[in-house]
């Protein structure tokens, strides 16, 4: 693949690598793509130069904490705010004079959901991939985990996910593995099967199954995650997790706001995130409740990874949205 422009931009709070495409061509409209665990610009790699050809300037961000954006220490860095913040300071250093629009998967779907129900004036339009938007919560998540596993013996990737340095030095061992094994483990392409029922107590990368080679994940694509995950380390993506009493405060703000801007979302019939974890049957109801404005789609046979595994669909859907703004 070509490379896109990459560039490092001040936000305001710290500096965000960014890979741009479509750029310095007059006026086109900013589409700016957030990532999620464990991922970076990269991700997007299917997606920039094809929404950039149909007219758009396509930017995707490296997260703070990822690859070549700043990486503060402190877990409340990661605040959804702090990264809400990161969006806003970046939409007003390339296009200042116009609100832009958002895509975002995993981490990424929450992070641009939010922007946009906090930050309506800058944010036009906001597509989400593989997790919906469920409304400003009730309880922190970390309350709903515990109750519904931990407190029931059960292992939740989360709740490992709490205690600094534990999540960290397993996937630091051996980056390229946990990368690989985590991306197998719940795309559509794994055999059926129940890999994450397990007790409390269990390491992540346990009971994953092996992965095998995937066309949509490439030697080329393990190298250059590996290669950034041994430059960035495992912490700032981790610190994420750790905010969510944090995020459920700040936004209390707007629990009687909807999302009403014209919104998209994308997900997979076997992406257990899609339907959050078997919370709900029908995301795109759940949406409409809380985004009065979304279109949904969700793919047959699509896992976790939504735009890398299927990225001519997922881009085909994307920039026809993209288009009837």
């Amino acid at each position: 693949m070509t490379m896109p422009e990459m560039r490092n931009i001040d936000v305001g709070e710290l500096s965000l690598r960014c890979a741009i495409e479509g750029a310095g061509a007059g006026e086109r409209p900013l589409v700016i793509f957030v990532h999620g665990f464990p991922e970076s610009w990269y991700s997007w790699r299917h997606q920039l130069a094809p929404v950039a050809e149909a007219g758009f300037t396509a930017c995707a961000i490296d997260v703070r904490g990822y690859g070549g954006s700043d990486k503060p220490e402190p877990v409340e860095a990661y605040a959804m705010e702090r990264i809400v913040g990161d969006l806003v300071g970046l939409k007003n250093a390339l296009q200042p004079d116009a609100p832009a629009i958002l895509v975002g998967h995993d981490w990424g779907a929450p992070i641009v959901w939010n922007t946009a129900l906090t930050n309506p004036e800058h944010f036009r339009a906001v597509a989400g991939m593989s997790v919906p938007f469920a409304g400003v919560p009730s309880q922190p998540f970390t309350e709903v985990f515990r109750e519904h596993f931990t407190s029931q013996g059960k292992f939740f990737y989360q709740e490992y996910f709490q205690k600094p340095g534990v999540a960290e030095a397993e996937a630091e061992r051996d980056p390229r593995d946990f990368v690989q094994r985590m991306m197998y483990s719940i795309s559509g392409d794994v055999p059926e099967g129940d890999y994450w029922s397990k007790p409390y107590g269990a390491t992540f990368l346990e009971g994953l199954p092996d992965p095998q080679p995937v066309e949509w994940l490439t030697t080329e694509d393990l190298d250059y995650y590996e290669g950034e995950f041994r430059n960035s380390g495992f912490r700032g993506p981790l610190n994420r997790y750790r905010n969510h009493e944090r995020d459920f405060e700040w936004l209390q703000g707007w629990k009687d706001k909807r999302i009403e801007q014209p919104s998209l979302f994308i997900g997979g019939t076997r992406d257990p995130a899609t339907f959050l974890f078997g919370a709900v049957t029908d995301p795109v109801a759940l949406m409409r409740m809380f985004a009065p404005k979304v279109e949904g789609h969700i793919l047959e046979g699509v896992g976790h990874w939504t735009q890398q595994e299927r990225p001519e669909e997922v881009n085909a859907l994307l920039i026809d949205w993209l288009k009837r703004l």
